[in-house]
């Protein structure tokens, strides 16, 4: 049964979709799961998970290298006993630019494990499992099953099994902000 949280993460989450697919024509989504290797898996608090996050999402700007052309993310903080805490995340970037999602993935993955958690971190990258229904990889605007092949993966982001509740203020899921409206100006995109 989905709660009211859940259905109101998954209707702003599509709708941060329908933004960035209204301003880029091509979407490159990178799909990951950033966590921590064992026994650090077990000594990991939530803050210092937060911390790891903020610190990767904040040198997006410096780091161009792996993040250029980087239009958003949406990640998700959860625990389980097996990972600890753990990560699922999708990465944007705009497809006119990007076109190598597996290797834009390895590139994160291997930035978290080597320059943000020092060796302790540990991923998995979807896009190199060419999974048909989950929306990964190259999105065209006018890709309607691709499209809800995403909004379904992104949904899971949604659910509230494994979910974290968090002491202080933080949030289970950080997203970037919704990107304006593009200029009306320009040749209009074929339907």
């Amino acid at each position: 049964m989905k709660t009211r949280r859940v259905i109101q993460r998954k209707n702003s989450n599509q709708e941060y979709m329908d933004a960035l697919q209204d301003k880029y024509s091509k979407v490159v989504v990178v799909r990951l799961d950033l966590a921590y290797k064992k026994p650090y898996s077990n000594e990991i608090s939530l803050e210092e998970a937060s911390k790891d996050l903020n610190r990767l999402l904040n040198n997006r700007r410096n780091n161009q290298t792996i993040f250029e052309h980087n239009i958003g993310y949406i990640v998700k903080k959860e625990y389980s006993l097996d990972k600890g805490i753990h990560l699922h995340a999708f990465f944007f970037f705009n497809g006119q630019e990007i076109q190598k999602d597996s290797f834009k993935a390895d590139q994160i993955g291997k930035y978290w494990n080597e320059k943000i958690t020092k060796d302790k971190g540990t991923y998995y990258n979807c896009n190199r499992n060419k999974y048909p229904d989950h929306g990964i990889g190259m999105l065209k605007h006018n890709d309607k099953q691709k499209r809800e092949y995403l909004d379904n993966a992104i949904s899971y982001l949604c659910k509230d099994e494994q979910h974290i509740k968090a002491k202080s203020k933080e949030r289970s899921v950080v997203r970037s902000t919704i990107p304006r409206n593009k200029s009306k100006y320009g040749r209009p995109r074929k339907q």
